[in-house]
């Protein structure tokens, strides 16, 4: 049984822009699945068709990031802007002192996470968690858009590897989802495009989200854990099968 992840045909509300290569509508990659046992040895390819979807993935065959020809306004997707921050969310503000020392105790104080096996979801998923970003370059001309600053993502790393389902709790709404995102995963800023990902970071990315907050979810007895770890992976762009929580479930970890 082959496993599919799928990226989404059409436009989703995002703060970032996709516009994908029309000359390469298949691309086959190694099947994240296929080492969790070899009774998986059938689900050893996963095709992702590339379409237009929410998040930005620009490319060209070798692998490289080829802005230049792809950098096309007309041809970007035209999607909309994130939506105001969801009322009520917990807000998580960070300088350059806390980001500067890897200190995670903003993040602990506004969201009383102090313990990633004392959460429960339930708390969280409806009021959602957001971040405010007060960083001062040392250069008032530093170009560099928040996610292109080492130590900025250095702090969103050490937060993710301490709390690695935090994505599902994110305020999507607002944009919060593709911004963390884009703190993780390896990607050029375009002028037009915005955010352009590397293709597979992303796509590896979204599929060990998957995993981590499938399991979490079930473990905490969450309802729908299917639809819900789906629904993260939808806001990046990406449809997940009921194939691949099949072979999760009937190999648990």
């Amino acid at each position: 049984m082959a496993t599919t992840v799928k990226p989404l045909s059409s436009p989703i509300p995002s703060p970032l822009k996709q516009s994908i290569p029309p000359f390469t509508p298949w691309i086959s990659c190694k099947s994240i699945v296929d080492s969790i046992a070899s009774s998986f040895a059938s689900a050893s390819q996963c095709l992702s068709r590339r379409g237009h979807v929410s998040v930005s993935v620009a490319f060209n065959p070798s692998g490289n990031f080829d802005l230049s020809l792809y950098d096309d306004e007309d041809n970007a997707s035209k999607v909309p802007p994130p939506m105001p921050p969801s009322e009520g969310r917990l807000e998580v503000v960070i300088d350059n002192e806390v980001i500067h020392s890897l200190d995670l105790t903003p993040f602990h104080a506004a969201t009383g996470i102090t313990s990633p096996l004392s959460v429960d979801p339930k708390e969280y998923l409806d009021r959602t968690i957001g971040f405010t970003i007060n960083y001062k370059r040392e250069d008032e001309y530093d170009p560099r858009e928040l996610s292109e600053i080492p130590e900025i993502r250095l702090w969103f790393v050490r937060l993710d590897a301490a709390y690695p389902w935090l994505p599902v709790l994110l305020d999507w709404r607002a944009g919060e989802l593709a911004r963390y995102a884009a703190m993780l995963v390896p990607h050029q800023m375009s002028m037009r495009m915005g955010i352009v990902f590397n293709p597979e970071a992303l796509e590896l990315f979204i599929m060990k989200k998957v995993f981590i907050v499938y399991s979490w979810f079930k473990q905490h007895n969450i309802p729908k854990p299917r639809l819900k770890a789906s629904d993260m992976a939808r806001m990046l762009g990406f449809g997940i099968g009921d194939d691949l929580f099949n072979l999760i479930d009937q190999h648990p970890s």
